[in-house]
């Protein structure tokens, strides 16, 4: 039943001039009737992403008027925030291995890493970016950046190019 009322509304779909492009191409993922991406490039974009979020590690994270200094991800005054630069590209060497590397299980350690590196980089950017006694810093190019690509490292972990085993027997059933 389901796939006869998924075929009736494709069928009704492509009717329209604008609905005749919208095959997957293989290896693509339709999201929401408005974009097809195909993911052949994915391990190369979240490599791309990866080296962005450690370029963005030596740029100005955020302007201290009271202080008159920027704060980027290895400096903040008396090091009160800490160095999350560090961090970060230890995680971003991990994740550009695990980018790299073709097998399953390289594809799940990097959705980890990938999760720890947004959560590493929300946190990093909810900490330079607060205000503190009545002084907000402004932010800099840096820490949006940071965010930005920590993100799309993200995103392009999530849909990797891994092209799974056939299986070819049953567990079960599996000679010992």
């Amino acid at each position: 039943m389901a796939e006869w009322l998924g075929r009736a509304l494709q069928k009704l779909l492509h009717q329209f001039e604008s609905g005749r492009d919208l095959n997957p191409k293989p290896g693509g993922v339709i999201l929401p009737g408005f974009l097809i991406f195909n993911m052949k490039y994915s391990q190369w974009i979240g490599i791309v992403a990866t080296i962005l979020l450690v370029i963005s590690c030596f740029m100005p994270w955020a302007y201290y008027p009271d202080i008159d200094k920027n704060f980027t991800g290895f400096f903040s005054e008396d090091n009160s925030y800490g160095k999350p630069g560090k961090v970060i590209m230890v995680l971003a060497a991990f994740a550009v291995l695990f980018f790299a590397v073709q097998k399953i299980w390289a594809k799940r350690w990097n959705l980890f890493i990938s999760a720890l590196v947004v959560a590493y980089a929300i946190k990093s950017f909810i900490l330079f970016g607060s205000c503190y006694g009545g002084i907000c810093p402004e932010k800099q190019v840096g820490i949006w950046l940071m965010l930005f690509s920590s993100i799309l490292m993200m995103i392009m972990a999530v849909f990797p190019q891994v092209s799974p085993k056939k299986n070819t027997g049953s567990p079960i059933n599996a000679p010992e």
